[in-house]
């Protein structure tokens, strides 16, 4: 962790942080007191906390492989959040050594970490654009210094729509998928509203960061509109190609689409 890291952690470490309660739930180092004191507070709202999160981080990484074996060679992670093992480009590039992948984060503190997002392949390229999802098209400009976008790309949204409200999301991720080609990938999952999850939802809240908005299924599904859903098609997350079997379902769903 360099000066600029120590700095910008300093500035917040009384104060619970998205991406490192985040780490904390999927087992990472990169969190303080105060975010394992939130995440506490929500795991004890909603007890599958930390196998939701866990799960969406399994998931991104069957499907990245997936993709990669299938022949797509670049990604655009959107909410990249901290550096973990088995990050896209590790799994991209670990299939296809030439894969391209760009990472996207509005976050001050995962910009403080990007460096670590960004080792590659000799024969790949990484690279990170500091920029708001929200701004769908200044990401695709920007992410078109990496990715070539006259060809297919991946677009990932993994566990991060829940910043933005149902109706706004579900057309966000139409301005992203109108900037890539037929043949294309959206690959995307977030938490379903249940009692217990809507719980968590208050829970988080009351951390006094921004809020997250779990969704109902069809406001999840709604994104693929148009689209040529891959088998298993939508559901729970730990389903979809999982390695093991009997594998319990947990209340993030998702799916993987390409665009026609």
């Amino acid at each position: 962790m360099n000066h600029e890291t120590h700095r910008a952690d300093r500035l917040h470490s009384a104060v619970p942080h998205s991406a490192r309660v985040w780490n904390y739930w999927i087992g990472g180092k990169d969190h303080y007191p105060v975010d394992q004191e939130l995440g506490d507070q929500v795991i004890a709202s909603y007890p599958q906390t930390r196998e939701l999160a866990l799960a969406s981080r399994a998931f991104q990484a069957r499907a990245v492989r997936y993709l990669a074996e299938a022949g797509i060679t670049q990604f655009l992670d959107i909410g990249t959040g901290l550096p973990v093992q088995n990050s896209t480009h590790e799994v991209a590039q670990s299939v296809e050594p030439k894969s391209r992948i760009v990472y996207v984060d509005n976050d001050p503190l995962v910009l403080t970490h990007a460096r670590a997002l960004l080792t590659s392949s000799p024969d790949g390229m990484t690279d990170y654009v500091h920029a708001n999802m929200l701004e769908a098209e200044r990401v695709l400009q920007e992410a078109a210094r990496t990715l070539d976008m006259t060809q297919p790309v991946a677009v990932m949204v993994l566990s991060t729509l829940g910043h933005v409200e149902p109706r706004a999301g579900i057309e966000l991720m139409r301005r992203y998928m109108a900037g890539t080609v037929a043949g294309s990938y959206l690959v995307l999952c977030d938490t379903i509203a249940t009692p217990q999850t809507l719980a968590a939802q208050e829970a988080y809240a009351a951390g006094d960061t921004p809020p997250y908005l779990v969704r109902r299924p069809e406001e999840i599904l709604a994104s693929a509109e148009g689209m040529e859903l891959i088998e298993p098609g939508f559901g729970s997350i730990t389903l979809w190609r999982a390695d093991e079997e009997n594998l319990e379902p947990v209340d993030q769903w998702g799916f993987v689409a390409r665009t026609l």
